[in-house]
């Protein structure tokens, strides 16, 4: 008798290839200059507290007081990206959770030091202020930051209370951290076997690569091992997520909001009728998202359609294996209508490691952009030879080019920008990809299996992201109403949204109660309606570069570089979409409509 095959496992972050890490070196060549820096922050805090109760004082106070400020905040930000970014590449490094955890102690106590600044502000006259202004020309880089602080007036504290705020800030990201911390390195999946019989580990990087598989037994396999292991720890998630609410609504009330959802929202300056519009707009086009299960059913050939059947390929006979150096010339070339600058500032990031690009063990799952200013962005990657990851690639490498324009731009002042905008530049990179793909593919097979992928992106990131949406909404008011978020509760909130959001056509199968569990954005909240917002706004853009050429990139570029010198809606509008009406999601929901049609046409064709 033979012995079982060994299972294939993770590579250890020794064994990847240099070329195929990103160059945190750029950031920090040695850890003694990160030490420096730290050193140097402490200073800084030391420096900032000397201007307490005195910005009223002069011109001269209160802008030498915003300058120590923005280095200190340019300074925090490298030391903390830093920190977490190594943290990242192997969660279980004793050595990055260490610096992760001073990064963040010292981050507290910088936001607890500078507390003072905003109500201080907020105490002098406005006939004073604009006297500051016009006395010092420098202020004058300073006007829309300041315009923003006194827009928030009534609902920053005294100096008191905003430094006691900011010091229990730790505490406050305690839910995030500990949920990271048992999803990216406490919690083990079991080993499954793949197509061919082989035990192969169970990682939340394969975890989508197993529900792609031809083989329906490999699906439900994958599909009930992963939610059976959230499940074992479902009270732990429940207590944690609970935490991470009554914190959201712990600050609303205190900054005296009508709710945690008017309060992130203000962070923006957002109408919360954006969020309304959404969840209705959304749910107005349900019977697409019906009919769109119905023919995902119809082509599969099965009897009843599981959850974990949304992903297995639907048009037989075509599957794209792309390799990371393919996906990156298939991605430059769907970029090209944006330009040589844009296209020049892409094979930058391709060529001198700005991006991580395979899993490893201990390594954060998913993917991102981040970098701090001063530095070029990074990307996070866990790459699999398929579309999607090709698309995440296109998305990822937006959010750094959106970074990169913003930090060569802008000063630090105005260098961030709000998540609102930020999903707009990494969608608009995937609908122009997508867009190149189905003009140089004449195949109906071929054509079918893309327009599937804008199918399936518009499942995910316009139904499925706001039916999110609708469950952080849900979460929150609970809380708010003193109801306890009981691992019960959260399952069966989470199982009436799926049933709503799939339709009749869907077997909801009582794994995906427990998906609530693996979600982290769920600990940002409110963040998730971006993600529907942008890719609406998103198809608008791409649809209007396509079109007009150069007038509509010259506005897309200067949105890319405006950083956050003005509001979101107001850049927005610049670029060419207005999100406070929703006209822009209906439009997106057209197109899902006419894609809908095409492939239903098109999978009569090929029969």
């Amino acid at each position: 008798m033979s012995a079982a095959p060994a299972a294939r496992m993770l590579p250890k972050r020794n064994e990847i290839p240099d070329e195929m890490k990103w160059k945190l070196e750029d950031m920090y060549a040695t850890t003694e200059q990160w030490e420096q820096d730290f050193q140097e922050v402490r200073n800084l805090i030391v420096k900032i507290q000397g201007f307490a109760g005195k910005l009223a004082e002069s011109a001269h106070n209160l802008l030498d007081c915003l300058k120590v400020q923005d280095q200190l905040a340019e300074k925090m930000g490298r030391l903390y990206a830093y920190a977490r970014m190594r943290r990242d590449e192997d969660n279980t490094n004793a050595t990055y959770q260490a610096l992760t955890d001073r990064a963040a102690t010292l981050s507290v106590q910088a936001s607890s030091a500078t507390a003072f600044v905003t109500p201080e502000i907020l105490s002098i006259p406005p006939e004073t202020l604009e006297q500051f202004m016009a006395e010092e020309p420098e202020l004058q880089l300073y006007q829309f930051a300041l315009q923003e602080i006194l827009r928030t007036k009534e609902h920053v504290l005294s100096p008191a209370e905003e430094q006691l705020l900011a010091a229990v800030g730790e505490l406050a990201h305690a839910p995030g951290t500990i949920f990271g911390m048992l999803n990216n390195a406490d919690i083990k999946f079991p080993t499954i076997r793949d197509e061919n019989g082989e035990e192969v580990e169970l990682t939340k990087g394969r975890y989508i690569q197993f529900l792609e598989s031809k083989d329906r037994r490999v699906r439900k396999d994958a599909f009930e091992a992963l939610y059976a292991t959230y499940r074992q720890q479902k009270n732990t998630l429940a207590a944690i997520l609970n935490a991470s609410v009554k914190k959201d609504v712990f600050y609303a009330k205190v900054r005296k909001y009508e709710s945690a959802r008017h309060a992130a929202m203000d962070a923006d300056n957002i109408p919360v009728e954006v969020y309304d519009n959404l969840i209705r707009t959304v749910r107005e086009y349900l019977p697409e998202m019906y009919r769109y299960v119905r023919l995902r059913k119809k082509l599969l050939g099965v009897d009843e359609l599981h959850m974990y059947d949304l992903f297995a390929p639907i048009v037989p006979d075509v599957e794209f294996k792309i390799s990371y150096e393919e996906a990156k010339r298939i991605v430059a070339k769907g970029l090209e209508p944006l330009g040589e600058e844009y296209g020049s500032i892409l094979q930058e990031g391709f060529n001198s490691r700005w991006i991580d690009v395979h899993e490893n063990q201990g390594k954060t799952s998913g993917a991102y952009s981040w970098g701090p200013y001063g530095t070029h962005p990074f990307v996070l990657l866990n790459w699999q030879d398929n579309m999607n990851n090709m698309f995440t690639l296109a998305h990822e490498m937006g959010h750094a080019i959106h970074s990169y324009f913003t930090n060569t731009t802008q000063p630090f002042t105005y260098s961030d920008y709000t998540i609102f905008v930020a999903e707009v530049a990494s969608t608009c990179n995937e609908a122009l990809v997508l867009e190149h793909l189905l003009r140089t593919t004449s195949d109906p097979r071929e054509r079918m299996y893309l327009i599937n992928h804008q199918l399936e992106a518009f499942r995910g990131t316009v139904f499925r992201q706001t039916m999110f949406a609708e469950f952080e909404k849900m979460t929150h008011e609970k809380v708010e109403a003193g109801e306890p978020l009981t691992p019960e509760l959260l399952c069966q909130m989470y199982r009436e949204l799926n049933l709503d959001y799939y339709g009749p056509d869907m077997v909801v199968d009582e794994e995906i109660d427990m998906e609530w569990a693996r979600i982290p954005h769920f600990y940002n909240a409110f963040y998730v309606y971006k993600y529907a917002t942008g890719f609406s706004a998103a198809t608008a853009l791409s649809q209007q570069i396509l079109r007009e050429g150069k007038p509509a990139v010259d506005r897309y570029i200067r949105f890319l570089k405006s950083g956050s010198s003005d509001y979101s809606i107001n850049l927005l509008k610049a670029a060419g979409v207005d999100m406070t009406s929703p006209q822009p999601i209906r439009d997106a929901l057209d197109v899902f409509k006419k894609l809908l049609d095409e492939m239903e046409q098109l999978a009569e064709q090929v029969r």
